[in-house]
C-alpha cells in the first residue's frame, strides 16, 4: 500500500480529496503540468470541483506553477482522455504530441483541436513549448478500446520502452525516440495483451519515489 511504501522509504504524504491517475497529467519537472478537461473535470472523478478548482489542487500537491489544459478526447471511455495518450513532456520545454496526419483518421479532429490547444504555449519557465509530432497506430484495426499511442511510453533511466504493433510506423515512432533521447536505448515491446484493454506501457507503469539524498 501506500503508506506503507512511504514507511519503508522514509517520505512524507501528502493527502488529498482530488480523484486522480498518474496517467492524467504530465509534468517537465520545472513548474509545468499538463493535463486534459475530459479527464479531470469529468463528473465521475471530482464532482462539484470547478477548473481552478482542480488547478489549485494540482499546484499545492504537485508543486507546479503552471498548469495547460488540453480538451482530451470526449469519445474515449476507458480514462476519459487520459493526456499520456496524447502528449507527454520529453524535456524542459519538448512535448512530444499525438498528431493525425491523414484527414481520413478516425480521430482526426480531435487531435488537431488538441494540437490547436497547445501550439503558442509557453511553459512556467516563459518559453514557447517546441512540439514534436507523432502519428499513431490507427491503423491497427483493432476496435474502439484498442490503444494505438506511441506517446503511452515509459521513460526509463538509460532507455524508453515504447509500444510496438508489428506496423512501418513503429520504426518512425522508434526513431523519433531516438533522436530525442540520443543517450537512452529504445526499447520497441509488443503490447498485444495490454492495447485490447484501452491502455499502453505507460498505463502499467508508475515512477516510485526514492529516498531522500539528504
Amino acid at each position: 500500500t501506500a503508506p506503507r511504501l512511504m514507511s519503508t522509504l522514509g517520505l512524507q504524504m501528502f493527502p488529498s480529496r482530488m480523484i486522480a491517475e498518474g496517467g492524467g497529467i504530465t509534468v517537465d519537472g520545472e513548474g509545468t503540468l499538463i493535463t486534459t478537461e475530459t479527464c479531470f473535470l469529468n463528473p465521475n472523478r471530482n464532482p462539484g470541483w470547478s477548473k481552478s478548482e482542480v488547478e489549485a489542487e494540482l499546484c499545492r500537491m504537485l508543486g507546479v506553477t503552471k498548469v495547460i489544459w488540453i480538451p482530451g478526447d470526449p469519445y474515449e471511455d476507458e480514462t476519459n482522455g487520459h493526456v499520456d495518450g496524447l502528449a507527454a513532456f520529453v524535456g524542459p520545454g519538448r512535448v512530444l504530441v499525438e498528431a493525425a496526419f491523414d484527414g481520413a483518421h478516425p480521430r482526426y479532429d480531435v487531435l488537431m483541436e488538441n494540437r490547436r490547444a497547445l501550439e503558442g504555449q509557453t511553459d512556467a519557465k516563459g518559453r514557447i513549448l517546441d512540439l514534436i509530432f507523432i502519428e499513431d497506430a490507427w491503423q491497427c484495426d483493432e476496435g474502439e478500446r484498442f490503444c494505438t499511442s506511441y506517446i503511452n511510453s515509459y521513460i526509463a533511466n538509460g532507455a524508453v520502452i515504447m509500444p510496438s504493433y508489428g506496423l512501418s510506423a513503429d520504426d518512425r515512432a522508434k526513431a523519433t525516440y531516438q533522436q530525442l533521447f540520443p543517450r537512452r536505448e529504445i526499447i520497441p515491446l509488443r503490447i498485444d495483451d495490454i492495447a485490447p484493454g484501452g491502455g499502453g506501457i505507460h498505463c502499467i507503469t508508475q515512477q516510485q519515489p526514492g529516498p531522500s539524498a539528504g
